[in-house]
């Protein structure tokens, strides 16, 4: 979760077991790491984590090209970055979303690393901690204590989901990424083998953290655009079956292509800014964040170690 600073201008956010603090000129990301070993490659993790190496100017061009909605909708927000999360923190982030809001995820993920995980450093008076490690989240004690937090139902989730993951090896996770390997096909129906995940979580999971850019995750908001704009014929529906699901992300990757996901990620930024209302100023960003540019360079503020 990334929360803005009290000047305004820059954000702060824990990452590759680290804390950051970003601002971000026309060109240039600027940065200042806390808490983290020396040695620590700071442009290559960035780079890596807001996936910079990908040029958004010729894909934006093409999906407008080809859908005058998305033009419509471009043109409303601007660019957006898929952030490349990492898949642990992100497959129980994700768990901890099922029939929630924005908020309470927030809280229910920043609970997790409070209560089980390691301390990273204290800046302006506040704590960071870096995200669980699989082994905390087995633990037998650990579902009734976060009942006790509040997390409901999603607290057996996360406990068996964690033990799964164990018996399953540490490399299981890695080996759906699609450098090494995974077609997408593959990775969305392993993820649906653990307990708590669904089709939509699925394709989260594979879109920010496994390297499936074509994965399109079909929330309400998506499927209300698709009713409106591509799929009129299901405007009756008034759930998002898995077959649904499928229907309209197969037609959305049709359309958009191999970076599907991505386009999908500007359609739903725009429409979450249209239906809801405006965030207080200490808000935290979304897994796809808007930013000023397409191209952005690191440049080293300072670091700390």
């Amino acid at each position: 979760m990334w929360v803005e600073c009290s000047d305004g201008n820059s954000y702060r956010g824990v990452f590759n077991s680290a804390l950051w603090t970003l601002s971000q000129s026309d060109n240039k990301l600027f940065y200042t790491r806390h808490g983290s070993k020396k040695g620590f490659q700071c442009d290559k993790a960035l780079s890596n984590y807001f996936r910079l190496d990908v040029s958004l100017k010729e894909n934006l061009k093409s999906w407008a090209g080809t859908d005058s909605h998305f033009k419509t909708t471009y043109d409303k927000i601007g660019a957006v970055r898929i952030l490349n999360q990492d898949v642990v923190e992100n497959l129980f982030s994700f768990i901890c979303s099922s029939n929630n809001n924005i908020t309470r995820i927030s809280g229910m993920v920043d609970k997790l690393c409070r209560l089980f995980g390691e301390y990273i450093c204290t800046v302006e008076g506040q704590d960071y901690y870096d995200f669980p490690k699989i082994e905390k989240l087995s633990s037998s004690e650990l579902e009734n204590i976060l009942r006790k937090e509040g997390f409901g139902y999603r607290a057996g989730y996360i406990v068996k989901s964690a033990k799964k993951l164990l018996s399953l090896g540490e490399d299981w996770l890695l080996g759906l990424k699609k450098e090494n390997g995974a077609t997408y096909e593959h990775a969305r129906e392993s993820l649906m083998s653990l307990p708590g995940i669904g089709p939509k979580v699925a394709d989260c999971i594979c879109l920010m953290s496994l390297g499936h850019l074509e994965s399109i995750p079909v929330d309400t908001h998506i499927f209300q655009v698709a009713c409106s704009n591509y799929t009129p014929h299901l405007s009756k529906q008034k759930t998002v079956t898995p077959k649904i699901h499928q229907e309209v992300s197969s037609h959305l990757r049709e359309l958009w292509g191999p970076l599907a996901g991505w386009a999908q990620a500007i359609v739903f930024c725009v429409k979450i800014n249209s239906t809801s209302s405006k965030t207080s100023k200490k808000r935290p960003i979304s897994k796809a964040e808007k930013k000023k540019s397409v191209k952005t360079k690191v440049g080293r503020k300072n670091s700390s170690d």
